[in-house]
């Protein structure tokens, strides 16, 4: 029997056009949560592309997608990674507008002093923007490693900026903070384990000169999330009660404690509950006036990092987002040590805060293109003779949820029922063809039945208001997967590591109704390389909405809030490398310019990076092609076009070129 209701035989997806006149940028804004993680940095103008105002709703604004098609015409190839220094500029002030505000608010008799993490983004054109942007405030650095420690003595030349010298330290690393101190630069040497005093000692007596002093502090205070385990008892860094004492006394000795002036927390990288945040301050403020009791003459208190972002806009204290604001936690950090130095008469201490995700997590947006995608097919395969009774089921069936689907009232139930059908006669149609019963033609179009089936059924019930929970998944099974330009690896690493979650949506094309439930699958050869989680108001959904893609052209998907930790925990899997990056700046006139480029890696670059020498690579493959030539598998012409193509390609970035 041959099907051919005409309804069934020209089934097709919902066009964004069909509802144009419906669909506005604020359902997409509202869809996507633009204007809910937002900062007054993005939003969607009258075209449908993304808007950047890198200071703030009421400065100048950019098209995303313009900006992306002039960079292109500057050879600058997808996936690009586009840092806006306006913004990273906008963060610091915030920042500190923030404390200052507090500070006048609470009347604090002291002052803030922030740093920035060097290990959150070590870009070179990333931290000499924020110390050339940072010097008005005497903006300074923390170093965590000997590495990072040189950066920031070659980039601080601020007398007034602050060093905080953080992480495992051995007896060069010590002796370099005391000969910097001499240089002119002020770092603050953390004590973070008990074996650090002795070192720090002895290398006092060596030089015949001291560094200034620091102790981290293990809080007893509860923490939750993912971070969590960086403060209490078992925490990796810091020092117990006991040993805080204890250092007391042997710097005492020493002749050190005069020069004990920090005390130093850390509560995690995103603190998600404000409250953990004022426990952990009470605690601290204590501590640290008990230390002033005992004789250190201190005067400075860092609260450490943890200042976090709201990734999915819902404002909740949940992994991905906070449930406070920037003023917020300035206010609580300002309130709460008043509050502690002023009962027990003590001087109020230079506030300092590592905040580096919140710096810099905004300033920078990954563009990439969709190569294509794979979905499941609507086509209704024509009817041939002598069909198994398994296929001739399944186009009943779909009659059936057609004309149920016709009805003025349509029965859930018995669509529930015919749905249930549907996915029985699949199962069959699988157990037939691995007894051999049916061929692998039979098969594939009980397959495209099937989904016929699922196509028809997700439009009827697009606009009923009563469809059985069976079928509300029905989307899901209709996902696409969309073929990403991008290594995760090397891009969003964080996303495959830790499941973090960035906001990732199309920067064009919103004033269209999205018409496809789908996740991006990136360039790895690796199950894992995909992005298939995303924000959704404070919770998380599997598959993102998302539009056709036409035929002639790009579609662009952008990821947000990605500038801290990406690129340095980025790894080189599948030998996929750096992406073209480039610093872009507001002019006066409204338009921009391009401060840096940063080329992506080329695959020289990434063979080398794995001991590889590429002229040797190539020197075996020429040896091989004339042994093909000689043997008569090869022509000359053909030889010679593949030793083109690889010198080019060495001499090429490692992602593909559309």
């Amino acid at each position: 029997m041959q099907f051919t209701d005409p309804a069934i035989l020209t089934l097709t997806k919902v066009t964004p056009h069909s509802e144009a006149s419906d669909w506005t940028i604020a359902d997409s804004s509202n869809l996507y949560g633009l204007h809910r993680w937002g900062e007054d940095y993005f939003s969607i103008n009258e075209s449908g592309n993304i808007n950047i105002s890198p200071k703030g709703q009421e400065s100048a604004n950019l098209d995303l997608l313009d900006l992306i098609k002039e960079l292109e015409g500057r050879n600058l190839k997808l996936p690009l990674l586009i840092r806006f220094d306006d913004i990273l500029e906008d963060r610091l002030v915030r920042l500190h507008k923030a404390f200052e505000q507090a500070i006048k608010t609470y009347d604090y008799n002291g002052k803030y002093q922030g740093v920035f993490p060097i290990k959150c983004n070590q870009q070179r054109h990333v931290v000499e923007e924020l110390m050339t942007c940072g010097r008005r405030w005497h903006f300074g650095l923390e170093a965590g490693s000997k590495a990072e420690l040189v950066i920031a003595l070659s980039l601080l030349n601020d007398p007034k900026a602050l060093l905080i010298c953080n992480g495992y330290k051995d007896e060069r690393y010590i002796e370099t903070t005391i000969l910097a101190r001499q240089l002119g630069r002020k770092p603050i040497l953390v004590i973070e384990q008990v074996g650090e005093v002795e070192r720090i000692i002895q290398a006092s007596k060596k030089l015949g000169a001291a560094p200034i002093i620091g102790i981290r502090s293990k809080l007893s205070s509860r923490s939750v999330g993912r971070w969590g385990s960086s403060i209490g008892e078992n925490a990796k860094f810091g020092l117990s009660i006991p040993e805080i004492l204890i250092t007391i006394e042997k710097l005492r000795s020493a002749n050190l404690l005069n020069d004990l002036r920090l005390m130093h927390f850390h509560l995690g990288s995103q603190i998600n509950d404000v409250g953990i945040l004022k426990d952990a301050l009470q605690e601290a403020g204590q501590i640290y006036v008990e230390l002033c009791r005992l004789g250190a003459p201190m005067g400075h208190l860092d609260v450490g990092g943890g200042l976090g972002v709201d990734y999915d806009g819902s404002k909740s204290a949940t992994q991905a987002s906070t449930n406070y604001s920037l003023q917020n936690y300035a206010n609580d950090v300002v309130a709460t040590i008043q509050e502690c130095c002023k009962a027990n008469k003590t001087t109020m201490p230079t506030l300092i805060s590592e905040s580096g995700r919140a710096i810099v997590s905004h300033f920078s947006i990954l563009v990439f293109n969709i190569l294509g995608k794979s979905d499941v097919s609507s086509h209704v395969p024509p009817a041939t003779d002598k069909e198994p009774l398994i296929v001739y089921n399944l186009r009943e069936t779909l009659k059936t949820i057609t004309e149920i689907l016709k009805a003025s009232a349509i029965d859930h139930s018995k669509l529930q029922e015919a749905w249930n059908d549907a996915i029985k006669f699949k199962e069959d149609a699988l157990i037939a063809f691995r007894l051999g019963y049916i061929s692998l033609s039979e098969r594939a179009i009980a397959e495209q039945l099937t989904s016929a089936c699922a196509y028809i059924l997700e439009k009827g019930l697009t606009k009923s208001n009563k469809v059985p929970e069976d079928l509300k998944r029905l989307r899901s099974t209709l996902s696409a997967t969309y073929y990403a330009n991008l290594s995760v690896f090397r891009s969003a690493p964080d996303t495959w590591a830790i499941d973090q979650l960035f906001p990732i949506m199309p920067i064009h094309r919103l004033t269209e109704q999205p018409n496809q439930l789908g996740h991006f699958a990136d360039l790895t050869c690796d199950s894992d390389g995909k992005l298939d989680r995303f924000i959704d108001n404070g919770q998380t959904k599997s598959l993102l909405e998302l539009h056709d893609i036409k035929s002639n052209e790009n579609y662009f998907i952008g990821l947000f809030l990605g500038g801290a930790y990406q690129e340095v925990m980025g790894n080189l899997h599948n030998l996929f490398g750096n992406t073209n990056s480039v610093h872009l700046r507001l002019t006066d006139n409204g338009g921009y310019k391009i401060e840096h480029v940063v080329r992506g890696s080329t695959k020289s670059e990434v063979l080398e990076a794995m001991q590889h020498d590429p002229e040797e690579l190539l020197e075996r493959v020429r040896i091989a092609s004339e042994e093909a030539i000689e043997r008569g598998y090869l022509k000359i012409s053909d030889a010679q076009r593949l030793m083109d193509h690889l010198e080019t390609s060495l001499r090429q970035s490692t992602y593909l070129h559309t």
